[in-house]
């Protein structure tokens, strides 16, 4: 009952105000929403396509044919190379295609017109259109190439290679593609760093609370009722365990429901490990609150243990991509085992999967608790910064 009296009033203390809410809780989740926003693009987003085919035969509308195929990619037709230009400039396409006049004459007799590419800036979905351009070209001029053989009038010649490309534009043959998780989507290990680095700015304010009450004197107060220090610190850690569960709570409501980004793992299985490493970061809360005795180098710890911690965890950057020595150290943080479990649901593991992780999670908040509730006091004195 002590511990829950201490968590309710530092619960008050923390959203009890204007001011509280605004900093612990709106703040926050606005700053990982935008970067999940940000970070978190659909790649499969439609690509618009505006073109001008000049070209009367079966070439150019085969092209364009098989350009629509794709449901990425939306094109609009165009007037003029003008138009077009424009449209490029007015950022109103990704990548303009000028297919010239007498493209598929020329295309018969051995001659192949490049067709004009407008872009403004070079990306990864320009860089695809022009491969998918490349390979239809290509399947063409194999089919020109065996017409020339055949040394057919040049009437007949147009006609066969018409009623070819009629006949590859239905795709009797084509493959089907089935997605088997086996990999965690692109850009979700940045989503997840973000989310857990800001989720830690909790433990700063937590923290700079605490010593605040020790320079008060409110912690000494406590310390002269009949309550045991392990109660003091529960209550501590579990007033700020609440706050940061809303924290999650919102987040993930707002990332999934509102912002429509797809994590492929199951609601309460994403709020479990969030959750896991929530009472974590109040272990080292508590540990540190216990380990500072002058306020003024509270602000060190975003220095010391936030940003260190979360660029070794791999919150910034792969772990993969770090040298042995690092990779080894990953091992003793805890953000680094929280992007694990993220990773191996998300590639279609199951709970059972993450059980390692997740008991390595909560043994660390078990020891930084345990140490946090002996070393937490509310004198000024004693061994610390």
């Amino acid at each position: 009952m002590h511990s829950l009296t201490i968590a309710l009033n530092m619960v008050r203390r923390i959203i009890g105000t204007r001011k509280g809410i605004i900093t612990f809780i709106i703040l926050p989740c606005v700053v990982v929403t935008a970067t999940i926003a940000l970070m978190g693009q659909n790649s499969n987003a439609k690509v618009n396509i505006p073109y001008v085919n000049q070209d009367t035969g079966p070439a150019g509308q085969h092209i364009i044919e098989e350009l629509s195929r794709n449901d990425n990619y939306e094109l609009k037709p165009l007037n003029g190379e003008e138009e077009l230009r424009d449209a490029i400039l007015d950022k109103k396409g990704t990548l303009g295609i000028l297919i010239p006049s007498g493209f598929s004459e020329q295309l018969l007799q051995g001659n192949v017109q490049d067709i004009r590419m407008y872009e403004l800036m070079a990306g990864e979905a320009g860089i695809m259109i022009k491969m998918n351009m490349n390979s239809i070209v290509g399947r063409m001029v194999r089919t020109t190439e065996r017409l020339s053989v055949m040394n057919l009038d040049t009437g007949v010649q147009f006609d066969v290679f018409s009623k070819s490309l009629q006949e590859v534009s239905k795709h009797l043959i084509a493959s089907q593609k089935t997605d088997y998780n086996l990999y965690a989507k692109n850009g979700l290990t940045n989503v997840t760093g973000f989310t857990i680095m800001f989720m830690m700015g909790l433990v700063t304010s937590i923290v700079r609370m605490i010593l605040d009450d020790r320079r008060n004197k409110t912690m000494a107060r406590i310390y002269s009722a009949p309550v045991r220090s392990y109660q003091i610190a529960m209550g501590h850690m579990m007033g700020s365990f609440f706050v940061g569960i809303l924290q999650i709570s919102i987040i993930l409501i707002l990332s999934r429901w509102v912002l429509g980004y797809e994590y492929n793992i199951p609601f309460l299985t994403h709020f479990l490990i969030l959750g896991s490493f929530m009472l974590v970061a109040m272990g080292i809360a508590s540990t540190v609150a216990g380990l500072v005795r002058n306020p003024n180098n509270a602000s060190m710890l975003n220095n010391m243990i936030i940003t260190p911690t979360c660029m070794i965890g791999g919150c910034f950057w792969p772990i993969s991509f770090m040298p042995d020595y690092m990779q080894k150290a990953a091992n003793f943080v805890p953000q680094k085992w929280v992007i694990e479990s993220v990773e191996r649901i998300a590639s279609g593991g199951q709970l059972t999967d993450i059980w390692l992780p997740l008991s390595i999670l909560g043994l660390m908040a078990v020891i930084l608790l345990a140490i946090g509730s002996v070393i937490l006091r509310p004198s000024d004195t004693g061994v610390g910064v």
